[in-house]
């Protein structure tokens, strides 16, 4: 038998200096697919347009996190009429100063789109392939299938489809999911109906949650720190209708009981004057990596300091 090819890992293709590693600086990475979850009515739609928006214009999500590029993005609505997806996505724009007409959101309108159907995947990916979207938002996963959510081998085919969307066109995948009724006490991930693929397969995760009249906002990553218990409410200023952070401060951050972490590694940064990695701060600092890890995520989540490719650096703004 004819063994697998290999390649010293030194030898690996490296990483392309020019790749932005965010899309939303603490909200979504570069290219990443993922979930958007959460129970009814806990505006996941709106969180999905807010990214749509921010990708879009350029403007920061939630009014708060810094959108690192720019570009057209592709969205299916399933479950709202044309009319109340364009009223949803002025009032966003509105409350992000940006212009409505000129946004560069691109709404498929077909009444119909199957992910487990081979004709409707093909009729997507060329979609796909002709308005080379940055960002993807599908929304929601219930009414893009006919399959069973909870058999691992009805689930996989489709989110491998849509992976496959992100490798061959380098666009981010946002799918909005049901999570699982009364399992607001679980983690994130796995609250969500069906298989566990789901969870599994995001880079990026979004879990909306309520507590009470309260709504919580959960952060995950695959490849950076992740982000607990920032607090939203739905605004109201007509025309402006979005979400928003009621403390940008997240509540449980572990550099909140330890302050002097954040402090030391934000005066780095300062008296450095250039970007610095994560590795370069823990030697400086002289700080455990996790220590270092949790500080930088709640410096960039406060907008304190900004991640570049280069490193993180003090936001002077």
């Amino acid at each position: 038998m004819k063994p697998l090819p290999t390649v010293r890992a030194a030898l690996l293709a490296e990483p392309e200096n020019s790749l932005e590693p965010w899309l939303i600086e603490g909200l979504w990475m570069s290219e990443a697919v993922g979930i958007i979850g959460g129970e009814p009515k806990c505006g996941k739609s709106f969180l999905a347009l807010d990214l749509a928006t921010a990708v879009a214009s350029g403007a920061a999500c939630l009014r708060h996190f810094p959108a690192r590029q720019r570009g057209p993005v592709l969205l299916y609505a399933a479950e709202d009429a044309a009319p109340i997806v364009r009223r949803r996505l002025e009032g966003i724009a509105h409350a992000a100063g940006v212009g409505f007409e000129t946004l560069d959101v691109h709404v498929i309108t077909v009444p119909t789109l199957r992910l487990d159907r081979s004709e409707h995947c093909q009729a997507l990916r060329a979609t796909v392939a002709r308005l080379r979207p940055l960002l993807l938002v599908l929304d929601p996963f219930v009414r893009l299938h006919a399959i069973d959510e909870n058999v691992a081998g009805e689930v996989a085919p489709l989110l491998g489809f849509l992976r496959s969307l992100q490798r061959d066109h380098r666009t981010a995948v946002a799918l909005v999911h049901h999570a699982r009724k009364g399992a607001g006490h679980e983690r994130g991930g796995q609250a969500l109906r069906g298989s566990s693929e789901l969870h599994a397969w995001g880079d990026s995760n979004l879990y909306l949650r309520r507590s009470g009249q309260n709504l919580y906002l959960a952060v995950e990553h695959r490849a950076a720190p992740g982000i607990d218990s920032l607090q939203l409410t739905l605004k109201v200023n007509p025309p402006a209708l979005a979400l928003e952070l009621v403390d940008k401060a997240p509540p449980a951050q572990p550099c909140l009981q330890a302050p002097s972490r954040c402090e030391r590694i934000k005066q780095i940064l300062t008296e450095a004057g250039a970007p610095l990695t994560q590795r370069q701060l823990r030697d400086l600092a002289r700080m455990r990596a996790s220590l270092v890890s949790d500080a930088l995520a709640h410096l960039v989540a406060t907008g304190n300091v900004i991640r570049s490719a280069e490193g993180y650096r003090v936001n002077s703004a």
